[in-house]
């Protein structure tokens, strides 16, 4: 039988990260402990030359000692680092091909922009003109370059950010660490700096490392994610794996919002299986195998955008259940619904508002649910 869960990628960003596949990063079952706190537990990554991988998880999973190992600001207690094929485990940050950004910014509030940038290139014995030169394109390419003279309280929170990351750049680093770098900025310009980030990483082709807790964020900005928890990473692939082919209940749960319940398979074939689920009242109808035993226990998630939600029965014959309305949220794009069953479980249903005057539902309304059999994510652990 086949599997849901090992999809290949299906995400297609026209950048430099596609041109080299080859391993730049290599993390080699590296444990950090802090007493008798296992901070992170045999992790094993590679991270492709010229990608934008985001270490995506809560706080307290381990991602930011992660970094801060890569940085050598931390020893691994066991296993080794490896950057462009060279062990890096006990080098010293300042000689490591690294600059890391910090999610404060660390700006020197008594420098201007052009100083601030300049500093590490003054640090490192730069000769004048070559600094001058070289801040002189980082503050182009992060569109700064009329503020050189200002000082960081005169600026907004969106251009320190860019002054701070101008000033990483500077140093023209291999691989630059961002540990949280628009936790700072509000929603629209959070937004707006994603895309600009981004676009600055096409053009330099640096490998960037970002650690955020940041689920929207970490689909914007990543070739690649990996998902962390408890000191481990569960799963890595590109934004469209991580979202539509979770490999586990945590990572199904964790990544958008989604409908998971508890099931039993009670028919198994190659090519669909039927998964009993109590909580709906119902049994699922997938149209795929699934790599699991027979009878397994299993969970079944679906995500609310895939749900369609009508005041009528339709004329699906699979996964149709019925329930009534209990909350309504109106969203402009799109309106999210919370619909309890009579089993008193509830499903999350997301409808986009393609109309201005679409078809109103209100609460309390008794309404029908049905889904894809294609859908549906089946998971075993």
């Amino acid at each position: 039988m086949t599997t849901d869960s090992g999809a290949a990628s299906r995400d297609s960003r026209p950048a430099s990260t596609e041109a080299g596949r080859d391993t730049y990063v290599r993390i080699d079952r590296v444990t950090k402990k802090f007493g008798a706190f296992t901070a992170v537990r045999q992790v094993s990554l590679d991270i492709r030359r010229g990608e934008i991988f985001c270490l995506l998880g809560g706080s307290g999973c381990g991602k930011t000692t992660l970094l801060r190992m890569l940085a050598g600001f931390e020893q691994p207690t066991e296993g080794r680092l490896y950057i462009d094929g060279v062990d890096v485990t006990d080098v010293p940050p300042y000689e490591r091909p690294v600059n890391m950004m910090f999610q404060s910014y660390a700006l020197f509030p008594h420098m201007s922009v052009f100083e601030n940038v300049a500093f590490g290139l003054k640090q490192d014995r730069v000769p004048k003109a070559e600094i001058r030169d070289r801040v002189a394109e980082m503050l182009a390419l992060v569109q700064l370059q009329d503020y050189g003279a200002r000082k960081p309280h005169q600026l907004s929170g969106g251009q320190r950010q860019r002054v701070a990351l101008a000033r990483a750049l500077a140093k023209r680093p291999k691989l630059l660490l961002l540990d949280e770098p628009l936790g700072a900025l509000d929603k629209k310009l959070r937004e707006r700096t994603q895309f600009e980030l981004v676009g600055i990483q096409e053009k330099l082709g640096v490998t960037f490392v970002i650690v955020t807790h940041d689920q929207e964020e970490a689909m914007v900005l990543g070739t690649r994610i990996g998902v962390m928890h408890a000191g481990e990473i569960l799963q890595v692939g590109t934004p469209t794996d991580i979202y539509e082919y979770p490999t586990s209940r945590y990572v199904a749960d964790f990544i958008g919002s989604v409908n998971l319940y508890e099931g039993r398979i009670v028919e198994d074939e190659p090519d669909h299986v039927r998964i009993e689920v109590p909580d709906m009242a119902t049994t699922v109808y997938v149209d795929h195998g699934i790599a699991a035993p027979p009878t397994a226990e299993v969970a079944v998630a679906i995500r609310p955008e895939k749900i369609h939600i009508t005041p009528y029965k339709p004329l699906e014959a699979e996964n149709v259940v019925r329930g009534t309305i209990q909350e309504i949220a109106y969203l402009g794009d799109n309106s999210r619904y919370v619909v309890r069953l009579d089993t008193g479980k509830v499903v999350r249903v997301t409808r986009p508002n393609v109309y201005r005057h679409d078809e109103r539902l209100a609460w309390d309304d008794s309404v029908w649910m049905h889904w894809h059999p294609s859908s549906i994510v089946v998971v075993t652990r």
